[in-house]
């Protein structure tokens, strides 16, 4: 072996090795959310039809129901507090989440409901875009989401695992040439969207359907297709109540709502 890597090989090993410490996780913070209130946190998408279902849970009940979504930074602090669910809108969130909520256990984490990733287009479509291979064309202009090592977004590597869905790295190429921004959250995104005037965006159903006057849907065909989850799981110290939400969410009647906005199960 070449003395040089040799040397730098044996000084590898006589570094040690730390896990990189989540940097909003605050030990000085006890999860004490036991007041009453079913409490949960996550990243927007999920949000607005939980709302939908946490009003007809509270008139069914009585109890009081409160969801804070938006980007972790914006609830971090908070959550650690005093959060009773923390919702992920993909398992590679989730696992971002349980690095900085140690009270919160990743054997617990159920999935709950899935949906498929698509692509948004301008309302009405102008650009008469049908599926994937159109986004390969030379001027189209994309944007997708992506958390470059310093975001938890639902949206790291759905493009790369769209474009790469068949093996075929012309594709990829193709459409990363296209792309005209990466953006660190979907609502991040949609104003890219809009801002740049861009044709397509890579997101998940519930887009253009909260937002018809701006974005129409458009499927990814089904050789291309990928599916992310909608995952939940309950803090060892939640109110009692909250073990009921989380039912009620698996209800017939919770998963119609859901299904309006694109989950399935």
């Amino acid at each position: 072996m070449n003395k040089t890597i040799l040397a730098f090989s044996l000084l590898l090993c006589a570094c040690p090795v730390h896990a990189q410490e989540s940097k909003l996780a605050d030990p000085s913070i006890e999860n004490r959310p036991a007041d009453g209130i079913v409490k949960l946190y996550g990243a927007g998408g999920p949000h607005t039809a939980f709302q939908k279902i946490a009003k007809v849970f509270e008139e069914k009940t009585g109890g009081k129901v409160e969801i804070t979504a938006g980007p972790e930074t914006t609830w971090a602090t908070k959550a650690q507090a005093d959060a009773d669910i923390l919702w992920g809108t993909s398992e590679q969130s989730m696992t971002a989440f349980l690095e900085t909520y140690g009270g919160f256990a990743s054997d617990q984490v159920q999935p709950i409901y899935v949906r498929p990733a698509i692509i948004a287009v301008r309302a009405g479509n102008p650009k008469k875009i049908e599926g994937f291979e159109d986004l390969l064309q030379e001027g189209m202009k994309i944007v997708v989401t992506e958390g470059a090592g310093v975001a938890n977004t639902s949206g790291t590597g759905v493009w790369e695992d769209i474009a790469g869905r068949t093996g075929n790295l012309s594709e990829i190429a193709a459409f990363r040439a296209n792309i005209v921004a990466f953006e660190k959250g979907s609502g991040a995104s949609f104003r890219a969207f809009k801002d740049l005037e861009a044709d397509a965006w890579i997101t998940w159903p519930n887009w253009p359907i909260n937002n018809p006057d701006v974005l129409s849907l458009v499927d990814v065909d089904e050789s291309h297709r990928i599916w992310r989850d909608l995952n939940v799981v309950l803090s060892p110290d939640a109110d009692p109540e909250a073990g009921t939400f989380l039912e009620f969410l698996l209800s017939p009647e919770a998963e119609a709502i859901m299904k309006t906005e694109g989950w399935v199960r």
